[in-house]
């Protein structure tokens, strides 16, 4: 079974990208900052990362760059979800390493597609 790590302060928006993500049979975690991403990746990397950009303690962007410098051998694919979307967020965020990128609120059929897009669905 694939797995998914869900990083959002939100724990309406972690519990909304769950349900959809155990429909589309993955093995969720969650985390709610970026520091405890950071600590459930080292100890056990999921196959994909659904993150939030603006976050507590570790912000997304900071979590993607310090994932991309640590020892973890496995490359999770990221998804960015957030609010934010103006194309230089975007592009900062492709460029610091994401996989692709999906607005928050967002439903099934969308997140499904990202998934698609990188190869997790």
């Amino acid at each position: 079974m694939k797995t998914c790590l869900v990083v959002d302060d939100s724990k309406v928006i972690r519990k909304v990208a769950r349900h959809i993500l155990e429909t589309l049979n993955f093995n969720v975690s969650e985390a709610g900052d970026g520091r405890e991403a950071l600590d459930s990746c080292l100890a056990s990397a999921p196959d994909v990362i659904l993150l939030d950009w603006n976050m507590p303690v570790m912000s997304g962007m900071d979590f993607l760059r310090a994932l991309r410098d640590s020892a973890v051998t496995h490359r999770p694919k990221v998804v960015f979800c957030t609010t934010e979307n103006g194309m230089a967020h975007i592009r900062a965020a492709i460029e610091a390493g994401a996989d692709e990128y999906v607005m928050k609120p967002f439903d099934r059929e969308t997140l499904e597609s990202k998934l698609q897009i990188v190869g997790m669905a």
